[in-house]
């Protein structure tokens, strides 16, 4: 059970599916959002109720907190669950929920300012004795950022503080440039996020991306569900991911789960979150961010664990302890995530809206696919472009890829461009195979010039 009986679904897509499907399996009502371009959606139809809260631009519908706050009184909902993206990390909104006396999905307010500002959630790291990449507290104006500069060291980073998801981030090799990108780099963080303030970073050369997800309870219990690895990125934008990392030392596994709890742990965290690292050749690691939400690549750890983080979510918001302790998780397998996305690889990866003309998933042992469409959807320009994930597990890697390469040889997708014929080539790569790969691999790979050469 999970002390709740309502909950209002304040997202869209393939995470309000996985979000009304564990409320269901918890015996919890579920009540579906929706936009203008979203009126006939899949989530809308398998909801028990659903609430229209605007226009299809996401300005005037999933983001607009009010919409969604009238759509949880109307529906007489307890709680909301703000799946990813949108609102899902705004401690305004979340403040809002609980104002209005509502419970919300996820952790406090504080925990979400402390941790998503980038800047402050460094620093909350290096008290917590976690280690971080060397750099700079804010800066706003370049005399600060080129007095940090000789601190930090180049090659380095312009990072957005409130930053996500790659924006506001610019390379810089030296004084000159760092004059010369600043100003583009606080614009775009203000545009963005609303918040211009950036901070400086240390590049840190082939370096593998690596997070580690965590659940904690209002009880004062935090658990690592292991890691898992995001380094097949392009222009920081994630296409592929593994559970466990490969290739990854256990004294090194050890201590990076090890770090991300006692992180949550000294942040008073609640819910489900993601600490996340950078790891170098050597096995060094170290923290860069704290992701205070359910993360997209979740389905994997879910695989090789047997945890429902989504169901573990609704417990604990409903003031339930943690289902099971640490030493209860076991490892089993691995697993990969495909990003199925509606964008067309050969006209550097422009978004393709459009109708679904044909959509057969595949199916069979170890196979798992997550979408919010069905043939005949519309895939909107109004929204993100992730049209589905493929998420394949095996008793090892070698047999998890070996289902990926048969699942993407099934799925047949017609009407919009999409990454599958990529993901057809990725997973036969012999390199890729072979693991593991850095950051800028993908790029390189694709014969393009890295979004930062030193990282």
């Amino acid at each position: 059970m999970t002390g709740l009986g309502r909950v209002l679904v304040a997202n869209r897509g393939e995470i309000a599916v996985r979000t009304i499907r564990a409320c269901h399996a918890l015996g919890v009502e579920a009540v579906a959002v929706y936009s203008d371009a979203d009126e006939h959606s899949r989530w809308v139809r398998i909801a028990d109720h659903a609430v229209h809260i605007g226009r299809s631009a996401a300005s005037k519908s999933y983001l607009d907190g009010e919409a969604l706050l009238k759509a949880a009184k109307q529906s007489e909902c307890d709680a909301v669950h703000p799946g990813y993206g949108f609102l899902s990390e705004s401690a305004e909104f979340a403040r809002s929920v609980l104002d209005a006396g509502l419970v919300f999905v996820g952790p406090t307010p504080e925990a979400i300012e402390r941790m998503g500002d980038k800047a402050t959630a460094r620093r909350t790291a290096r008290d917590a004795g976690v280690s971080v990449v060397p750099g700079s507290g804010a800066v706003a104006d370049l005399a600060e950022a080129e007095a940090a500069a000789g601190d930090v060291g180049y090659p380095m980073l312009i990072k957005a503080a409130a930053g996500g998801g790659g924006r506001g981030i610019r390379p810089v090799r030296d004084g000159a440039e760092l004059a010369a990108v600043l100003p583009s780099a606080q614009a775009e963080a203000r545009s963005a996020f609303g918040d211009g303030t950036t901070y400086l970073e240390r590049a840190i050369p082939h370096a593998r991306h690596i997070e580690v997800q965590v659940l904690a309870d209002e009880h004062g219990n935090a658990v690592h569900l292991f890691e898992r690895d995001c380094s097949v990125q392009r222009r920081r934008q994630k296409l592929i991911e593994e559970a466990p990392a490969p290739g990854l030392h256990e004294v090194t596994r050890q201590a990076i789960t090890t770090a991300a709890v006692r992180l949550a742990h000294h942040v008073g965290y609640r819910g489900a979150g993601t600490v996340e690292f950078l790891v170098d050749a050597e096995e060094n690691y170290y923290f860069i961010e704290m992701n205070t939400r359910v993360q997209v690549e979740h389905p994997i750890t879910e695989a090789i664990t047997g945890v429902d983080v989504v169901a573990e979510q609704l417990r604990i918001a409903g003031g339930a302890p943690l289902s099971f302790a640490q030493d209860e998780v076991d490892r089993r397998g691995a697993a990969v995530e495909l990003r199925i996305n509606a964008e067309d690889p050969d006209q550097d990866f422009a978004p393709s809206p459009g109708t679904i003309e044909r959509l057969d998933l595949p199916g069979g042992p170890g196979v798992r696919v997550e979408t919010g469409v069905v043939r005949g959807d519309r895939i909107s320009p109004f929204y993100d472009s992730l049209i589905a994930k493929l998420v394949c597990w095996g008793a090892d890697r070698d047999q998890a890829y070996a289902r990926a390469r048969q699942a993407l040889a099934e799925l047949e997708l017609e009407g919009v461009h999409s990454t599958v014929p990529l993901h057809r080539r990725l997973v036969a790569d012999a390199e890729l195979r072979a693991g593991p790969v850095h950051t800028l691999w993908l790029e390189q790979r694709l014969g393009e010039r890295p979004a930062d050469a030193d990282r």
